[in-house]
């Protein structure tokens, strides 16, 4: 089962890689303005977010495998609703209600069935490392498939098509899921008794949403197409890179929770992060801005599957889809706030203003969640 939850991701994080850095520059060919692509971007974090929270909420109602595979078939028809339209409108429609992902990260409504899956696992920690790991290869090699419309004659519209051929491809695979149990019984309600942690916890992730939702991959790709004149191919290689250092980085997390804890791996790591995205925004050169943020690319994704694991350890099995759901919807509805934001900075000449903003707020969540749960000690 685990193994099909990997290959999955990897899928997955193949086309969210390549779509990430596509989506601008598609938008922009179309004829859209820098705060269109932000409003777009809005669209489809708030879809995530409702999705991800109708399967919190009444989720629990359903197999896990059945709300995988229609999320599979979601994901096919977004690729083809986006390679179908070329305005704004009908596009923001699509993005509202379809699974597009324009972040580093699984921002979808895959996330919180897998990891109610993974967390039967002993060594949660590892299991969680090595999901994202895997996810951020896959999306690394993805954002160097972006470069396909320079070097070959897809087009960008074709990239969407094969971003539906994915979600085909997810949906054949996940008919070989069995439908575990994730607790022995259904509760009654989505949360019992860790719903006071679990909301104390959302409310923290949502601030590090909000400020990440200022520097998705797509806007940072749009920050360098704007500022530096990058071309797509080279975005792609760049992504690429950012994403093989951000995927082995995280192999690291799981030792790294075992020796100092959960919460010091989420907090130490991504205050360094923070600091050298702030430096990026107001480097002078394209070379010193770009070595900022592959350094920043080093400790960013360290905190996620210390963030994912943690999670899950301090709830009880059977709140565990909830508590995944539940701290993922405020992250993606406040991540949702923020893209439109950026456009319109980004419009207004304000190029730094959005990577300042979310190294900022980042250092700030991480500090306020040290101060709040450095005491907590979850059981392994």
């Amino acid at each position: 089962m685990i193994g099909r939850i990997f290959f999955g991701r990897a899928l997955r994080g193949f086309a969210d890689g390549f779509i990430a850095v596509v989506l601008p520059a598609y938008l922009l060919a179309l004829g859209l303005g820098v705060l269109e692509v932000g409003i777009i971007s809005t669209a489809t974090l708030l879809g995530s977010a409702f999705t991800t929270l109708a399967v919190g909420r009444w989720g629990h109602r359903f197999s896990i495998r059945r709300l995988m595979l229609g999320a599979a078939l979601l994901m096919a028809a977004t690729g083809l609703g986006f390679a179908g339209f070329a305005s704004f409108w009908p596009l923001l429609v699509v993005a509202a209600v379809g699974t597009l992902n324009p972040s580093s990260g699984d921002a979808s409504v895959f996330m919180p069935l897998d990891h109610s899956m993974l967390a039967t696992a002993a060594d949660r920690t590892s299991v969680f490392s090595r999901y994202t790991f895997l996810g951020s290869i896959a999306g690394a090699v993805g954002a160097l498939a972006s470069g396909l419309p320079e070097w070959s004659g897809i087009s960008l519209r074709g990239m969407f098509v094969l971003y539906a051929g994915v979600g085909l491809a997810v949906w054949l695979f996940y008919l070989g899921l069995p439908d575990p149990k994730v607790g022995e019984e259904k509760p009654a309600t989505p949360l019992g008794p860790s719903r006071g942690i679990v909301w104390r916890l959302a409310g923290l992730f949502s601030i590090d949403a909000f400020a990440g939702g200022l520097v998705l991959n797509s806007l940072l790709a749009l920050w360098l197409f704007e500022r530096f004149g990058l071309s797509l191919a080279m975005a792609g290689a760049f992504f690429f890179w950012t994403g093989l250092l951000s995927a082995a980085s995280q192999l690291a997390a799981g030792p790294l929770a075992r020796r100092i804890g959960m919460i010091n791996t989420m907090v130490f790591t991504h205050i360094p992060s923070s600091l050298f995205l702030i430096g990026a925004a107001l480097a002078p050169g394209l070379e010193l801005a770009l070595g900022l943020l592959l350094a920043r690319s080093l400790l960013s994704q360290m905190d996620v599957p210390a963030r994912g694991a943690f999670v899950m350890t301090v709830v009880t099995p059977a709140e565990r889809p909830a508590a995944a759901s539940f701290t993922a919807v405020p992250r993606s509805l406040a991540a949702a706030l923020s893209p439109t934001m950026t456009g319109a900075m980004f419009a207004a000449g304000a190029m730094a203003a959005p990577l300042v903003a979310c190294g900022v707020l980042k250092i700030a969540y991480d500090l306020a969640l040290f101060a709040a749960f450095r005491k907590l000690r979850p059981a392994s």
